[in-house]
Order: C-alpha cells, then sequence, then structure tokens
C-alpha cells in the first residue's frame, strides 16, 4: 500500500499510552496506523480488562450500558442477515468475541461459525455454541464458497494482511451470498469533534481508518461491490462517551450525549455516521 503524508498523532489510551502516527494512503483513500505492531506482539495490546468484547463483565456503568445496547443490536443483525433470500442458511462471524450473535443466529436455525483469536473470548463464544469456534488458522481450512452470509463487526480495522483477508473472504463466500461488516468512520462528526482523542482510533488495535470510499475501493479490486450502506447511530453516543473521557481525563455522561446526538444529527444530511455497516456482494 502507497503512504503519503502524516495527518496526526494519536496515544493508546487504553493500554500501553504509546503514540502512532496515522498516514493517508492516497491508493485506498483511508488512514493507515503506524508502525504497526510485529504480529507476535499485537496481542499485548489487548491485554485490558477494558476489552469489554472479550469478556461478559458488567462492572460500571459504561460496561452495563454497552451490554444493554448489544442486546439490542443483536436482534437487529438478526433481522438483517435474515432479510436476504438465500438458498441456504451458513453463517461465517470473524471475530465473533463472546459469541453473542452467533448464539443469536443459532438460535434462529443458522448454520453458524466463528472466528475469534483471544482463547478466553473464544473459550466463552464455544461454550454457548457447542464449538463452533475457532482460530484464525481456520480460515484457510474451510472449502471456497462455504458461506451464506460472512460478518465481521467491527474488525476489519484490527486485521493485519489486508488485501489477504479480503481475497479470502471472497473465495469464501457463496455466489450469492453477502459480507456485512462495520467499521468506524472518521469521516463522522464526532471524529472532527474529538480529533485525536476520538475513541473509534483505538490505536494500535484499529490498523486502519475507513471511508466509505475506501471500502468501495478495496472490495471493488477483488470483483465485490458495495450493495447498500447503513448506519450505527449508537455508537456516536459509545464513542463519545470513551473520548470525552480521554480528552478530559473524566467522564461526562451530559455532553458525550449531546456530542453523540448532534454527530448523528449532523449525519442526516452528510450521511458520515459513527460507524457504517456496509452489505456487500460479488460483481
Amino acid at each position: 500500500m502507497k503512504e503519503t503524508h502524516k495527518r496526526f498523532i494519536v496515544k493508546d489510551h487504553s493500554v500501553s499510552g504509546e503514540e502512532f502516527e496515522l498516514r493517508y494512503n492516497l491508493d485506498f483513500k483511508l488512514l493507515q496506523t503506524l508502525p504497526q505492531p510485529k504480529e507476535e506482539h499485537l496481542s499485548n495490546y489487548y491485554k485490558s480488562e477494558d476489552y469489554i468484547s472479550h469478556t461478559d463483565t458488567k462492572r460500571n456503568f459504561i460496561e452495563k450500558i454497552y451490554h444493554l445496547v448489544r442486546k439490542y443490536t443483536l436482534k437487529r443483525k438478526l433481522k438483517l442477515i435474515n432479510s436476504f433470500k438465500l438458498e441456504s442458511n451458513h453463517l461465517l462471524d470473524i471475530g465473533c468475541g463472546t459469541g453473542d450473535f452467533l448464539l443469536t443466529a443459532k438460535n434462529a436455525n443458522w448454520s453458524v461459525c466463528g472466528i475469534e483469536t483471544n482463547q478466553h473470548a473464544r473459550n466463552i463464544a464455544n461454550s454457548k455454541t457447542n464449538d463452533a469456534v475457532y482460530d484464525s488458522n481456520q480460515l484457510h481450512k474451510f472449502k471456497e464458497q462455504s458461506f451464506d452470509i460472512i460478518t465481521l463487526w467491527h474488525v476489519l480495522e484490527h486485521l493485519q494482511n489486508l488485501e489477504m483477508h479480503i481475497y479470502r473472504l471472497e473465495k469464501l463466500l457463496k455466489r450469492n451470498g453477502r459480507i456485512i461488516l462495520a467499521v468506524p468512520n472518521y469521516k463522522s462528526y464526532d471524529a472532527a469533534y474529538y480529533k485525536s482523542f476520538w475513541a473509534a482510533y483505538d490505536v494500535p488495535r484499529h490498523l486502519w481508518h475507513f471511508t466509505k470510499d475506501a471500502i468501495k475501493r478495496l472490495f471493488f479490486r477483488y470483483d465485490m461491490e458495495v450493495e447498500k450502506i447503513l448506519p450505527m447511530k449508537f455508537d456516536a453516543f459509545y464513542v463519545s462517551l470513551l473520548s470525552e473521557k480521554y480528552k478530559n481525563g473524566k467522564s461526562n455522561y451530559f455532553k458525550s450525549f449531546w456530542i453523540g446526538l448532534l454527530s448523528n444529527i449532523k449525519a442526516v444530511h452528510t450521511k458520515e455516521y459513527s460507524s457504517l455497516i456496509y452489505i456487500i456482494k460479488k460483481v
């Protein structure tokens, strides 16, 4: 990938306290975290009790809000995958965390598989899905055209070897299937407001930072196209809550709610929500 100029410096607020550069990539119209940790060191940056997607804890207000919203969004995700007219119902959820979406889909008669690199989260997910969750090596063992739906809920931004993974996704997807992915959108109002304190930069765990144009370019290179883009409106509130804490050292629930609300109001016209869901199909 071709790099151009440095945009700004962002700090890892949740684990290491280290600083990283965000550089603009001219070819794909995205921001790139640099330096990117070596693969053998990347797991160290996930070693935090605050990394909620790897646990089922509800220790504080933020975690309770997270789980309350997740319960609602699980129903929306299930409705989304049920909306496609497919010949079969094989689902792969990459980066499935503790397996709640897989369990929701399984209870709705989907045949499910998951990929999760974190062993603790994978163990929890397997307890919910009868051992249907594997480590990342399994991605290269599945037969081609095995899945009707492949989902990546806030996962693509974490993946090293980005283009290799997109190539593999295309091979695993059935001819009439869909890839559904959700990623943060740094063109949103809350990103512009919080700048380097925007929690969804989440360096160095987030290696890539996408725009709508970036997603379209990346997947078109591998004979796939964006069919539809949907908003994730709750993300603006959760991200603003964390961003406010990073910026000022303490939580401010009222202001966080206001910035999240303002971001969603502005996005009604710009369509630049804090996070976006992309529905992608083969060309």
